[in-house]
């Protein structure tokens, strides 16, 4: 039943459907100096970045980087780079029997607590109770199916 609804996308029993939702960050916004900075996320999301290191590869003033930068997006360039972090994560806990600390650090995290909470945040499913759901291995380290 469960592999049918994630194939139909519908979750039982009128759980909610944002489990399901793919960060698709918007790049048809016409701001070059801001889609350079995203393009640099997507390859540089799991570094220590700062508003500052990203107005500098806009050519931007961090105040205004800020200002153009949640215009373009819709999310400040702070809740920008989770929503980066977190759609990693998620595939790595669908894909690979990675421990959440594991995949935490690999994603940027140095506490993977705070990952623990963001994650939870965006998602609404703690990181655990989301590899158990949509793991191809049932969540189990191991890929086992019982115990």
């Amino acid at each position: 039943m469960l592999a049918t609804a994630r194939f139909l996308l519908v979750d039982p029993g009128g759980r909610e459907q944002r489990f399901y939702n793919v960060f698709s960050p918007t790049l048809n916004h016409g701001d070059a100096a801001i889609l350079k900075v995203q393009h640099w996320l997507q390859g540089n999301y799991q570094q220590a970045v700062t508003v500052r290191q990203m107005g500098d590869i806009a050519g931007l003033s961090a105040r205004t980087f800020i200002r153009r930068f949640q215009k373009a997006t819709e999310l400040n360039p702070s809740d920008y780079l989770q929503h980066l972090r977190v759609g990693q994560a998620r595939t790595l806990m669908e894909s690979s029997i990675l421990s959440v600390d594991e995949i935490a650090w690999r994603v940027g995290y140095s506490d993977s607590s705070a990952f623990r909470r963001i994650f939870q945040k965006i998602i609404g499913l703690t990181p655990r109770a989301y590899r158990q759901r949509f793991s191809a291995g049932n969540g189990k380290p191991d890929g086992s199916t019982n115990g």
